[in-house]
């Protein structure tokens, strides 16, 4: 698998995880303005949710695998 082909998984586990709970309007793909000017703490509580959820799917799918289903 290339860096390429494993970039657009993570960028797609990323897009199901934040759907999944309501987020997309956070995910760096939707938005089209700057950011930079929001303090990390702000941008933390907006988007964490997304990366804590792909963790959680990241070690189910792992689980999933070494159960053998």
């Amino acid at each position: 698998m290339t860096r390429r082909e494993r970039s657009e998984l993570l960028k797609q586990l990323k897009m199901e995880a934040a759907q999944e709970i309501g987020r997309l309007q956070y995910v760096k793909e939707n938005n089209d303005h700057y950011l930079g000017d929001v303090p990390s703490r702000v941008n933390g509580e907006q988007g964490g949710p997304i990366g804590g959820r792909m963790v959680q799917k990241m070690i189910e799918a792992e689980k999933n695998r070494l159960a053998g289903l």
